[in-house]
C-alpha cells in the first residue's frame, strides 16, 4: 500500500491499484487500519471527519470508503447517502465501520446505500473479505468508465 500523494491523482479510470479511503475520527482505528491496509495492494487516503470525507470523495474518487458512522461535521450516514445519490459517485464502494451495535448497523447501513458493514471491534480477516468483495464490484466499475 502507498499513502496517496494528493498532488499526483491520476486521471479518472487510469489507476493501477484501487484507492481506499479511511474516514474515521478515532486515531487508534486509523492507525490500525493503516497497518492492516499496508498488506493490501492499494493506495490509501485517510481523513478524520465527515466533511473532509465528502470533499475527498468528490476530489479523489476512491474506489472504496471505509466509513465510520459517528464523526464530526457530517456523520457517516450523511456521507454515504450523498455518495450513493450521485450517479457519478454511485459505484464508490462503501463499508460502514461502526460501534453503534450490530442490530443498528445491520438495519441502517443498507438504508443509506452502504455496500456492507462491520461492527467495531472488528476481525481483520472479515474486513479483508468484505474489502475484496466490495472492491471486486466498485473497482471494476470505476476502471471501465
Amino acid at each position: 500500500m502507498n499513502e496517496k500523494n494528493l498532488n499526483q491523482n491520476p486521471p479518472e479510470g487510469k489507476r493501477e491499484r484501487p484507492l481506499i479511503m479511511v474516514a474515521d475520527d478515532d486515531p487508534e482505528i486509523r492507525r490500525l487500519l493503516r497497518i492492516f491496509l499496508d498488506e493490501l495492494d492499494c493506495d490509501l487516503l485517510v481523513v478524520t471527519d465527515g466533511a473532509e470525507a465528502l470533499e475527498s470523495v468528490l476530489v479523489h474518487r476512491p474506489d472504496l470508503v471505509l466509513l465510520d458512522v459517528m464523526m464530526p461535521e457530517l456523520n457517516g450516514w450523511q456521507v454515504c447517502k450523498y455518495i450513493k445519490s450521485k450517479e457519478e459517485l454511485a459505484s464508490t464502494g462503501i463499508i460502514m465501520i461502526t460501534a453503534i451495535g450490530p442490530v443498528n448497523n445491520e438495519l441502517t447501513s443498507p438504508l443509506f446505500g452502504a455496500d456492507d458493514y462491520l461492527d467495531k471491534p472488528f476481525d481483520f480477516d472479515e474486513l479483508e473479505d468484505k474489502i475484496k468483495k466490495v472492491l471486486a464490484l466498485s473497482y471494476s466499475s470505476s476502471s471501465e468508465e
